[in-house]
C-alpha cells in the first residue's frame, strides 16, 4: 500500500493539491454508488498525459452507423439523447468506437485501492472491484482511457458507462446473486446460490462462421462484442510482472535446450516490444543473467519501462546499440537495452556484423492485431504508421506484409549462422505466412521455427506447471512479503516429494519467489506470480486461506492464473501447438475448464474468443477466487484447483504426451476418485502406412 499511497499523493499534488486520501476514498465510493449519472457530466477533452488507442478506421454502412448510435443510447434516459447523439457520432467517426469519454470518472485516480475502500455488501464483490480498478490503472493499462489493458485492443469494458454500471451492480450484489457480463455489458444481477460464481463473463463469443477480423471490427464498432485478450476482459491482469515470470522461465529453459547451459552470462537475447505484455522481456533477460536487447518504436512505451527500471540502457541509433552489445558481451555485463527504432532495422544490422552477436531471438509485437497498431512496418515512423493505418488501411497492410518479409529474411540469415529463434505465441509465424514470407520449412507443411509452447513450454504444461497468481487485497506490501514467505516454505516442503522433472520446476520457482521482492516487480496491485502444478497451487491456496483466517494476512487474497496455462486455452499456434493428435484446433478443453471451475468454487469465471494469438484464433478462459479465510473456501480450494489443472493434463495425456501421461497416473494414485481415460500407444506405424498405400492402389 505504501507504493500506492505514494502514487496517490503524487497525483494529488499535481492534479488536485487540496484533495486528501480520504477525499479520494469518498469520491470513489460516491462514483460507484452513483452508477449511471442522472445528469450528464461535462464533455471530456483528450488527456495528453496518457497514451491513447489507435483511431480505428470505420467501415459501417449508414444503417450500421445508426444502429451503433442507437445501441449506445440504450443506457441513457431519452431526455439526454439529443445532446449525446452528435457526441457519440463524432467519437464513432474519429475513433471507430464509442468509448463515452465524458463518463470516465475523474474525481479520483484510477487504481487498485485497498479492499476496505469499496462500498460493497460482500468481500467477494469488493475484491472484484479492486481487480477491475487495477486493470484500468494508468501505470498498468496500455490505453487506460479507452479501457484497453494490453495487446493494443485487450479491453476491460467497451465504454465507461459499462464500467460505472458494473461497479454499481457489484456494490449491490449479495451472496445469492450472480452478475452476468456479455462482452463488457453488465446484463444484470440474477438470483443464484452462495456456492455459485459471483460473476460469469463471456467476451467475443460469436458464431464460428462470423469470427473473422472484419467481423470483429464491425461488432466492436456496433458495441455488441469485444476482444478481452486474456486477463484484460477477465479482470485478472497484474501488470507486466505476470509475463516477466513466464518470459524468465521461457528464456531460462531456452538456454537449457538450445545452448545446453544454465549460465546465460554474456549471451544475447534479442526481441521486440515494450508494451503491456512485451514490456516484461527486458526485465526477464536480466533476471536470467543475459544481455537483453528489445526494439521498441514507440518512445513513450520505451521510456515508461526505463523510468520503471525495467530497461537499464536506452539507445537511439543502431551503431550505439551494437557497440553497447559488444561491450557487454566482452565484459560479461548483465543488462537490458532498449533500442528506440524498428526491430527489422535491428535484425538487419546484426546480420551485417562479422561476428554472431546474438544467441537467442524471439518477437513480441502484437501480431494478433497486425493492421491496427500491433505491428509497425520498417521504413515508416511511429507517427506515419498511425496516420496511414487510419487513412489508407490497404496501403498500410501492404507495408506491414513487406516488412514481415524483410523481418523473416533477416532472422533466417542469423539462424543460418547459429542463432536460435522461436515464436512467442503472438501470431508472428501465422502472419508471416500470410505475408508470403520465407517462413515455411523445406517440406512446405511446417514452420521453420517452433512456437515457444511447442518447443519449450509445452512439456512444462504437461507436467501441470503453469502461471499461478495472487493479489493481496489489503494493499499492504507486508502482506505480499508474508505470502512470498509462505510460498517459499510450501515449495521447500513439496519439492522433495515430487518427480525429478517436477523438482527442476519447483527449484526454478523457489529461486524466483525468494528473489521476487528484490526485483521490484510490483506495478499496480500487490501481486505475485509463480509457476506451480495442481498440488502446489492447492497447498499454496490453503496456506494463504489459513493465514487470512488467523490474521497473519490483513485482508483476503485473490488467486487466479493467466489463461495461458495448462488447461486455460485452446490455441493451435500457442498453448496447444504441441498437441499432435489432430485436436489442436478443438476447443473442448477451455470450455470445460470454464464450466467446471464455475461449479467447483471459483468466485468468477470468464470465457473468451481470442487471446494472445488474436480474435478467431483461440478459445480461452480464466477464473478468480477470493480466499477469505472461511472453512467454506477451504473446502473448495482443492476441488477447484485440481480440476483447473488436471483437465488440461488429461487432454495432453490423451494426445500421448509422455510428461502428461506420467503426471496424470501420479494424480490418480493421489486421488482415488480421479479416474481418467489414458491412451495406449502403438508401435505398428508401419502397418498403418501399408494400409494407406493399399487404400491408394
Amino acid at each position: 500500500w505504501r507504493m500506492s499511497q505514494t502514487q496517490t499523493q503524487t497525483e494529488a499534488n499535481t492534479e488536485a493539491p487540496s484533495q486528501s486520501l480520504e477525499d479520494f476514498r469518498e469520491a470513489l465510493r460516491s462514483s460507484i454508488l452513483e452508477g449511471i449519472p442522472d445528469e450528464l457530466p461535462p464533455p471530456a477533452t483528450l488527456d495528453a498525459s496518457v497514451p491513447h488507442a489507435i483511431r480505428r478506421p470505420i467501415n459501417l454502412s449508414e444503417s450500421e452507423f445508426t444502429l451503433a448510435i442507437e445501441n449506445a443510447l440504450r443506457y441513457f434516459d431519452p431526455r439526454h439523447h439529443a445532446e449525446l447523439i452528435p457526441e457519440f457520432a463524432e467519437e464513432l467517426r474519429v475513433w471507430g468506437h464509442i468509448y463515452m469519454f465524458r463518463f470516465r470518472p475523474t474525481s479520483f485516480p484510477m487504481r487498485a485501492y485497498p479492499i476496505s475502500w469499496y462500498p460493497a455488501r460482500t468481500q467477494h464483490a469488493a475484491s472484484i472491484m479492486l481487480m477491475i480498478q487495477n486493470n484500468l490503472d494508468p501505470l498498468v493499462a496500455q490505453y487506460p482511457h479507452e479501457l484497453v489493458t494490453y495487446g493494443g485492443n485487450g479491453s476491460v469494458f467497451q465504454n465507461w458507462i459499462q464500467y460505472r454500471l458494473c461497479m454499481r451492480y457489484l456494490s449491490e450484489m449479495e451472496e445469492d446473486q450472480t452478475l452476468v457480463m456479455y462482452s463488457g455489458h453488465p446484463m444484470g444481477l440474477f438470483p443464484s446460490t452462495p456456492d455459485g460464481p459471483r460473476v460469469v463473463i463471456t467476451n467475443g463469443m460469436v458464431i464460428p462462421n462470423y469470427s473473422s477480423k472484419s467481423d470483429y471490427e464491425r461488432m466492436y464498432a456496433l458495441g455488441v462484442s469485444m476482444y478481452g485478450q486474456m486477463t484484460a476482459g477477465s479482470w485478472c491482469y497484474i501488470g507486466p510482472q505476470g509475463i516477466v515470470h513466464g518470459t524468465t522461465i521461457t528464456v531460462k529453459n531456452a538456454g537449457r535446450k538450445y545452448l545446453g547451459s544454465e549460465n546465460l552470462t554474456g549471451k544475447v537475447f534479442v526481441t521486440s516490444g515494450l508494451g503491456g505484455m512485451s514490456g516484461a522481456q527486458a526485465k526477464a533477460g536480466v533476471i536470467v543473467g543475459a544481455i537483453s536487447v528489445v526494439a521498441e518504436i514507440n518512445k513513450d512505451a520505451l521510456y515508461k519501462r526505463h523510468r520503471q527500471g525495467w530497461v537499464k540502457d536506452v539507445c537511439t541509433n543502431l551503431d550505439e546499440c551494437v557497440d553497447l552489445v559488444k561491450t557487454c558481451r566482452r565484459e560479461g555485463r548483465v543488462t537490458s537495452i532498449g533500442y528506440l527504432g524498428n526491430i527489422v532495422d535491428l535484425w538487419e544490422r546484426l546480420g551485417k556484423e562479422e561476428e554472431l552477436l546474438v544467441e537467442l531471438g524471439s518477437d513480441q509485437t502484437s501480431l494478433h492485431n497486425p493492421y491496427l497498431g500491433g505491428y509497425y512496418p520498417v521504413g515508416l515512423t511511429f507517427e506515419e504508421s498511425n496516420e496511414m493505418m487510419t487513412k489508407n488501411p490497404e496501403l498500410f497492410k501492404t507495408k506491414v506484409q513487406e516488412s514481415l518479409r524483410r523481418h523473416v529474411d533477416a532472422i533466417n540469415l542469423l539462424t543460418s549462422r547459429g542463432m536460435k529463434f522461436w515464436d512467442y505465441g503472438n501470431s508472428f509465424l501465422l502472419e508471416a505466412k500470410r505475408a508470403n514470407a520465407d517462413i515455411m520449412s523445406n517440406d512446405g507443411q511446417a514452420f521453420r521455427y517452433p512456437s515457444y509452447v511447442e518447443d519449450i513450454m509445452g512439456d512444462i504444461f504437461s507436467l501441470g506447471f503453469g502461471p499461478f497468481r495472487w493479489v493481496c487485497t489489503s494493499g499492504l506490501d507486508s502482506d505480499l512479503a508474508e505470502t512470498d514467505a509462505i510460498a517459499a516454505r510450501v515449495f521447500e516442503e513439496i519439492s522433495p516429494e515430487s518427480s525429478k522433472k517436477s523438482q527442476e520446476q519447483f527449484s526454478d520457482n523457489l529461486l524466483w519467489i525468494k528473489q521476487a521482492h528484490s526485483h521490484r516487480l510490483v506495478v499496480g496491485s500487490q501481486a505475485r506470480i509463480l509457476y506451480s502444478d495442481a498440488q502446489g497451487r492447492s497447498r499454496l491456496a490453503l496456506a494463504f486461506n489459513e493465514a487470512v483466517k488467523n490474521g497473519k494476512l490483513k485482508g483476503p487474497v485473490v488467486i487466479s492464473r493467466d489463461h495461458h496455462d495448462v488447461s486455460g486455452a485452446d490455441s493451435p499456434y500457442r498453448e496447444t501447438s504441441n498437441i499432435r493428435d489432430g485436436s489442436s484446433f478443438c476447443a473442448d478443453m477451455a470450455v470445460h475448464n470454464f464450466v467446471g471451475d464455475s461449479f467447483r468454487g471459483a468466485t468468477w469465471v470468464a470465457l473468451h474468443n481470442g487471446g494472445g494469438t488474436g480474435w478467431g484464433e483461440s478459445i480461452n478462459g480464466g477464473f478468480g477466487m477470493v480466499l477469505d479465510g472461511s472453512e467454506r473456501t477451504a473446502s473448495k480450494i482443492k476441488l477447484m484447483l485440481q480440476w483447473d489443472v488436471l483437465n488440461g493434463v488429461s487432454r495432453r495425456s490423451w494426445a500421448r504426451n509422455d510428461n502428461a501421461m506420467e503426471t496424470i497416473e501420479l494424480a490418480m494414485k493421489d486421488e482415488p476418485k480421479l479416474k481418467v481415460t489414458v491412451p495406449n500407444k502403438t508401435d505398428k506405424k508401419d502397418l498403418i502406412q501399408q494400409s494407406f498405400k493399399k487404400m491408394q492402389q
